[in-house]
């Protein structure tokens, strides 16, 4: 199955000025269509380290994402990073520069030239209805940190992510998580492949602990469900959907 990591730049990430938003939504967007999400990792505005990341998880995965650190102002090195892990000069874009020029009016200035200099060779890709593109190296895409426009920029390279959708099934239990646990157990033993998950609820007045079963293989998962169930106390479940 096809495997990603995400590269999170920015000091205001490591500081806790900002709250990163963007993993969750990365690792559900994934998870949706099937592309194993095996590694989340936050980095300075640093073009050594970026450099060094990008080059290792470029090279470990599939596909690489990376958030933040593509504007005009001194700490947006994403774009030098990625450069220095492929060996590749930095060269001024002059079709998007045009185009960042003919997008601000007014407000375009030197600083935003910055903004059209990319890795010699870059893919430039349309971005649906944003006037900034999608801008892509090798296996490594490079999306703004800002969460609105990171959703959106998703939306573009959603379906160059092919994968096998992964379904879910929820199980809510009354009981301890202590109580179930030998169920648990014995189902791994039975259905290796199962992607089994067990979160104590502390909070909830209706149940203990939520179960989640996953697999790629929707009849697979109907009979780990089936196992479960029979295997559980019928008191105990509070619902299943």
């Amino acid at each position: 199955m096809p495997t990603a990591g995400f590269l999170v730049i920015g000091n205001e990430i490591l500081s806790g000025k900002v709250v990163d938003t963007n993993s969750p939504f990365l690792a559900k967007q994934l998870r949706e269509i099937g592309v194993d999400l095996e590694r989340i990792l936050t980095i300075p505005d640093d073009i050594d380290i970026i450099a060094h990341e990008v080059r290792q998880m470029s090279h470990d995965y599939d596909h690489v994402v990376t958030s933040g650190g593509i504007g005009p102002t001194h700490d947006d090195v994403t774009m030098d990073g990625v450069a220095k892990a492929f060996d590749l000069p930095l060269e001024l874009d002059v079709a998007l520069c045009d185009r960042i020029e003919k997008a601000t009016g007014d407000h375009f200035n030197e600083s935003m030239r910055k903004m059209a200099t990319l890795p010699r060779g870059a893919l430039v890709q349309e971005s649906g209805d944003l006037w900034f593109p999608l801008i892509s190296v090798e296996n490594v895409f490079i999306l703004p940190g800002i969460p609105s426009l990171f959703e959106k920029k998703f939306e573009s390279i959603r379906e160059q992510l092919d994968g096998i959708p992964i379904v879910l099934r929820r199980v809510y239990v009354k009981a301890y998580e202590s109580e179930i646990a030998s169920h648990l157990n014995e189902l791994l033993i039975e259905f290796e492949e199962l992607m089994l998950g067990s979160y104590p609820r502390i909070n909830e007045p209706d149940f203990r602990v939520l179960l989640t079963l996953e697999s790629r293989d929707t009849g697979y998962l109907d009979r780990a469900l089936e196992s479960l169930l029979a295997r559980l106390p019928d008191d105990s479940i509070h619902q299943v959907d």
